[in-house]
This record gives structure tokens, sequence and C-alpha cells, in this order.
């Protein structure tokens, strides 16, 4: 809850300078893997859908293990027929109020909002709710959306989100404000406000994605981004376009954010095994890649353990004893170039 009398902006929390940091993408559920296709096929479940019986514990074990982010997903509607996959299951401000309840130390991450589908008033309100809750947490993950079908089943505009995309961004920042609530053409009623306001001084605010928005506009309004997993060479070249685009509009370096769908090896030498957007590893070629991923300019890392072979909390906690603490002390593996099928 609201009990720190100093609170660190959120992204300090995953920023480190000359670190990588690690962060943890939900559903905790190992359903991709044999194992867990064979427990969901057992439990009556549809494909895609986790099991989120041991959340809370899990959720519990990384916040006290060492990893800096907890990050969500926003999946209105499972379209089993298109996508095959339900995402992280819970609306995600009532999972991040949840989460900012049983965590302490972990930022609180969404990867990302699908901003066009909500009123941004009603995103405003909830996003500065989870921020005081948290202790100033949040770090706001937004996107565009790219499941058509949730737009039509709302009665909105699929064509036109990247224009309500960046007018409804431009409403949450005034509505954060004092001094009113912006009517959204550029008026403010002076009588009326939004309560509450956020515990940060302002909530930062990365674009996963582009949000059909062009880099340079990316690169001056967005505080990050949150890219898809990809080659070392690709990984780079977007983390210098948009740091040098945050340079020539007078900004700091920003944030740059990926993530990594790993299924570690018991084994900790084990080579990888490229799968798409990650790969089966052993722990230490997975170190040599996580430092190849810091020197291509990523500064924080999503992982994702559904296509784990191993339990949960035995991966959670090889991570705490063996990977976390050992951050940065790698020596990178040229061999570990392609690591990840796109």
């Amino acid at each position: 809850m609201d009990t720190r009398s100093q609170c660190a902006a959120a992204l300090d929390l995953i920023r480190r300078p000359g670190h990588l940091t690690l962060g943890i993408e939900l559903p905790l559920d190992n359903d991709w893997s044999s194992e867990g296709e064979a427990r969901r096929i057992a439990d009556g479940r549809p494909h895609g859908v986790p099991d989120l019986s041991l959340y809370p514990e899990l959720v519990q074990q990384i916040d006290a293990s060492g990893f800096a982010a907890i990050w969500m997903r926003d999946v209105p509607v499972f379209d089993p027929r298109n996508f095959g996959d339900a995402g992280s299951i819970y609306d995600p401000f009532v999972n991040l109020g949840f989460l900012a309840g049983i965590t302490k130390n972990v930022a609180l991450g969404t990867a990302a909002i699908v901003l066009p589908l909500r009123h941004p008033m009603m995103v405003a309100k909830a996003a500065a709710s989870v921020d005081r809750l948290s202790g100033g947490r949040l770090i706001l993950g937004l996107a565009s959306g790219d499941r058509p079908v949730e737009y039509p089943l709302l009665g909105l505009d699929f064509e036109n989100r990247g224009e309500t995309f960046r007018k409804s961004l431009a409403y949450m920042r005034d509505a954060w404000k004092d001094g009113g609530l912006p009517l959204g053409d550029g008026r403010v009623i002076a009588d009326y406000d939004l309560l509450p306001k956020p515990r940060q001084r302002a909530i930062p605010t990365i674009i996963a994605g582009n949000g059909q928005q062009p880099n340079d506009w990316i690169a001056a309004n967005m505080d990050g981004r949150f890219v898809y997993p990809g080659n070392l060479d690709r990984l780079a070249a977007q983390a210098a376009d948009f740091r040098a685009l945050r340079e020539a509009a007078g900004l700091d370096r920003g944030i740059f954010i990926s993530a990594f769908h790993l299924d570690l090896a018991d084994e900790p030498d084990e080579a990888p095994t490229p799968r798409r957007f990650g790969a089966r590893v052993g722990r230490k070629p997975f170190l040599d890649h996580l430092e190849q991923l810091h020197a291509a300019g990523v500064d924080h890392l999503a992982v994702l353990l559904r296509p784990s072979r191993r339990p949960l909390p035995e991966v959670i906690d090889e991570f705490a004893r063996e990977i976390l603490p050992n951050l940065g002390e790698a020596v990178p593996s040229s061999h570990l170039k392609e690591i990840v099928n796109e």
C-alpha cells in the first residue's frame, strides 16, 4: 500500500546504468510445454488458457527473488480461432490492484493496455489508483491493439486507432495534473478534478509495438519502447534509432525493453535450441546472451516462462540463486547471436 515516504520513479526499478534488469511476464504457468499441455488436457482447459491456481504464491516468490518487474498483457476477449492465447486472463487494472497488495519490490508493468478500447478518463483514474496503492511502482505500457475483433465488439473504429491513441494519451496526462478536468478539446473544467493523483510525479509510459505512430513521435512522446524479441542486430538498430531520436528531441535516453520466451534447461551448460521468440538453453549460455542483449542496447528483458518444462518455482529459484546475482559477470559468446527465432 501507499506507505513509503520516499519512492524512486518506477523506471528506476528497471533501469540501472551498466546493468541489464530482468522481469517476468504473466501468466505464471508453463502451459506451452509438453507437460503443461498434458495438464491442460487433463483439466479440460481450452488451448491457450493457463492454470493460475498457484498465481499468488509465484508472484510473491518473484517479488522476493530480485526480479525488477512483473508484466501483464491486456487481452479483453479470448479469440481461440484467430489467436489461441487468452493472455494474462484477469482484467489488467484489477490484476494490478491485486499485485499492489501482495508485492513490495517489483515494478508493475503493462505490456500493454490497448488504449483506444477504453475511455482515457477511466484509464487515467485506474492507473493513478494503482500508482498510489503500489507506492509509485506503475509503468504504464500502452498499445493500439492488434486484434481487430475487439473493436467492432465495442462499436469502435479499428482503422483510426492511431489517432485515438494520441488523443487519449494527451488527455490522460492532462487529467493527472492539478487544476481541473480536460474535456479533450483543449478546454478544462476547473470545477471538476480526477482523483487520486499519481504517486509518481509522472507515470512513465512506454509503447509496445508502434501504436500506429512514427518513430520520431514515439521517441518524443513516450518514455520507452517495448519491442518484440528479435536477433541482436535488429534489436541494436532499434535501440540506437530510438536513442538518437530522443537525443535529437533534447530528451534523456529513455528505456528500451524486449522479451524472451524461455525454457531454462536443467543442465547449466546446455547450448541453446532456438524457438520462436526465445530458446531452450542452460543458464550459463543464457547469461552470456543477456550480456549481449545489454551490449546491443536492451535495458530490461521480460522473461516468459510458459515454454518451461521444469516446475516454475524451481526455475524462479534458479534465477534467484544463479542468474540474477551474476548479471554483468558473464563473458559474451558469439555463437549465441541468433539464439532467437523471430
